[in-house]
């Protein structure tokens, strides 16, 4: 009889149709049947992401005129923070992107499986591009043009021109067929794609911001308005990172 390490270390690699499995199924040894419970419940969840992962790609596909054409995904992070930048990504993806099985909305992942994601989206990508748009334009435009600026930028900066831009939510001025999609990181294999390259970036970005300015702990809250954040903004003034079109820096500068 197999010890439960056995047990553990064949489940690894099992697949379910090996002829010890079917015995292993009898074990009646409760820390057996555990083991085998743990790995079904492991291969459902496998089996559902390659489903989401496969109606992603149908979705995105579904925009295409024949096989050859590229779809670009375009998405954002940073809009609602009171500083640093919108960061802004476009990406065309390979159609074969097994590895990127499991991308799902960055919001809803951790930000080490964010950081692996988006290692394997550059090396899967046929062409990406990650645009930052300033403070300083953000308040000069608002928030929205200089996003819809920035996402025009991410899309004109791609390598490979793409035949359709999906977009999260955003129309574009581009001379390409472009489509707003609702909520579409949830429904779009690469604006899930490019969710993540922005997210990512952005992170990077406010830890680099955080090594300047660490008494506003932009590594913590990435420059969104928390309680604690807002405190450290009246406490020592907002710095050259904090959208001063933004409340409540907008007042916090005018009682100063």
């Amino acid at each position: 009889m197999l010890s439960l390490k056995e047990i553990k270390e064949k489940l690894e690699h099992a697949t379910g149709s090996e002829t010890w499995f079917t015995e292993l199924e009898s074990d009646t040894r409760v820390g057996a049947q555990k083991l085998i419970s743990s790995w079904k419940r492991k291969q459902q969840k496998l089996l559902l992401e390659k489903q989401a992962h496969e109606e992603k790609i149908l979705f995105d596909r579904n925009f295409c005129a024949n096989e050859h054409d590229l779809v670009a995904g375009v998405d954002e992070a940073g809009r609602g923070p009171l500083a640093g930048p919108v960061v802004t990504a476009a990406v065309i993806l390979n159609t074969q992107a097994e590895e990127l099985i499991g991308l799902n909305d960055s919001k809803q992942l951790s930000r080490a499986k964010r950081n692996e994601l988006a290692n394997i989206i550059k090396n899967n990508a046929i062409s990406y591009f990650i645009h930052f748009q300033s403070v300083e334009i953000i308040d000069e435009l608002n928030i929205y043009e200089a996003t819809k600026q920035s996402m025009t930028e991410s899309v004109l900066h791609l390598h490979k021109r793409p035949s359709v831009v999906l977009v999260d939510a955003m129309k574009l001025p581009i001379d390409i067929e472009t489509h707003s999609i609702i909520k579409g990181d949830a429904q779009s294999l690469a604006i899930a794609a490019a969710s993540i390259l922005a997210k990512t970036a952005r992170d990077e970005y406010m830890d680099q911001l955080h090594e300047k300015f660490p008494l506003y702990l932009f590594n913590k809250h990435a420059g969104y308005g928390t309680k604690e954040h807002v405190e450290m903004i009246k406490q020592y003034g907002p710095t050259e990172h904090h959208r001063k079109t933004f409340e409540p820096i907008k007042s916090i500068l005018k009682m100063r």
